[in-house]
């Protein structure tokens, strides 16, 4: 049985995942004695974040709850711990739901870390729990206040930005507003109130901010931000409502921000390339570009929203994220910002079903498509002269992604659909019939 994905444990909420997380909670009290929990505004967030906590509570370690908020909140907060646990599924619809492990330095578990956790679950021998060895639960309540404080000290000055804040009745339903207020901001809200039905799909990508885009535009606004469901993610709208892409938005931050040295995924795009920057790159999924910042780099993200300020913590930090994209947009119209940098037609998708054997993938792509070079750091990426092609399987969803960029939307599409019809054809020979 293997637990933990790209982001943690992520499924359907359900009477299994309830009593895995009182299993993980005794798993993390028996190795970590001071642990901090907390949950987004999903409807099961509460019941799992009790199960997790009387876990932690009957292995005899002490405990904090820290109630709703948002992932880089508590992830801020861990560092009062000695580990942290955030129920959440992040951009997931509010059927499911989760478990992140979080280090003091706010990064994910490691591997080593995950399989201990595993190890420990999946043990048949039963738990010798000691009733006068544990331990009640206390209230945390100041989470949110330090994280504000703390980002207040990199922006002291008032900003008077007007801002549309979509929070989709997630985590950051209201540290964001409250944040922007605190910084000058005259701030539009949507959505900013808590509720685990949201109201739009959780996932801030252009598809789901339609009424985000418009409010900007109505309003005349400086800016929009959107977060996901735990606010681990942010995504922007310039001044006149047009969405900016994740891999523009990396550049943006990047280089308004002063970082020199970036750490960025395989699927983000070749534009950062054209930057003055120093690139390293990983696999997709933050906790690669998390482990990366911890020995090199001043920043760091990829195209999805997640985006890591190392001084502030090793979780990808929606809130820090909104303060600096609204700071930006108080020196610069976004817009120009946006068009000042080269863009290439990019097309992602997926295809849903089990995952091929990848090794036989690769040999067809590599007959099929005669790309200049090969990477195979995550999945398959075919390297061309005008463009490049990515194959790999999904850390949290049963699909295989596919991303495709070139010099011209014709030549993307070309690559992403021999990609595509490479990966069908896999899949039957895995599973015929």
């Amino acid at each position: 049985m293997q637990l933990f994905g790209t982001s943690g444990i992520r499924r359907l909420f359900d009477q299994d995942l309830l009593q895995l997380a009182l299993k993980v909670g005794l798993a993390v009290g028996t190795s970590y004695d001071n642990v901090i929990v907390g949950r987004d505004t999903r409807t099961s967030g509460s019941a799992l974040s009790h199960s997790v906590m009387a876990g932690i509570l009957a292995a005899g370690a002490r405990c904090g709850d820290a109630g709703s908020l948002p992932t880089p909140t508590l992830a801020f907060t861990t560092r009062e711990f000695k580990a942290g646990v955030m129920i959440t599924a992040s951009h997931n619809p509010p059927e499911y739901n989760g478990i992140k492990l979080l280090n003091p330095d706010g990064s994910a578990f490691s591997f080593a870390q995950q399989n201990e956790i595993e190890d420990f679950v999946t043990k048949t021998a039963a738990i010798d729990l000691k009733w006068d060895k544990i331990r009640s639960s206390k209230l945390y309540r100041v989470a949110v206040k330090k994280h504000v404080i703390r980002i207040l000290q990199d922006f002291p000055q008032s900003l008077n930005v007007k801002v549309v804040v979509d929070c989709g009745c997630g985590a950051a339903n209201y540290i964001s507003p409250y944040l922007l207020t605190k910084m000058g901001c005259e701030v539009i809200p949507i959505h900013c109130y808590p509720s685990g039905i949201f109201p739009r799909d959780a996932e801030p990508i252009e598809a789901n901010l339609s009424e985000l885009m418009r409010t900007v535009k109505e309003t005349g606004a400086d800016l929009g931000i959107a977060h996901d469901g735990d606010a681990d993610r942010m995504m922007a709208v310039d001044e006149s409502g047009r969405f900016i892409s994740g891999d523009k938005l990396l550049a943006i931050l990047a280089q308004e921000s002063g970082a020199k040295q970036i750490v960025t995924t395989v699927d983000a795009s070749m534009s950062i390339e054209k930057t003055n920057l120093k690139i390293r790159r990983t696999k997709v999924g933050d906790p690669y570009v998390s482990e990366e910042l911890k020995t090199w780099g001043q920043f760091g993200g990829e195209p999805s929203g997640a985006w890591v300020f190392p001084q502030i913590s090793l979780c990808p930090d929606g809130i820090y994220a909104a303060a600096q994209i609204t700071a930006i947009a108080r020196r610069h119209k976004l817009s120009k910002l946006v068009d000042s940098i080269p863009g290439y037609p990019v097309i992602r998708g997926n295809i849903a079903g089990t995952k091929p054997d990848l090794a036989i993938v690769k040999q067809k792509l590599l007959a099929a498509m005669n790309p200049v070079s090969f990477e195979t750091v995550d999945g398959v990426k075919l390297n061309f002269r005008d463009g490049w092609l990515l194959i790999r399987p999904s850390g949290t969803e049963p699909k295989i992604r596919l991303t495709a960029e070139a010099k011209s939307e014709a030549i993307a599409r070309q690559y992403y659909e021999k990609g595509s019809v490479i990966i069908r054809e896999g899949q039957r020979r895995c599973h015929p019939g």
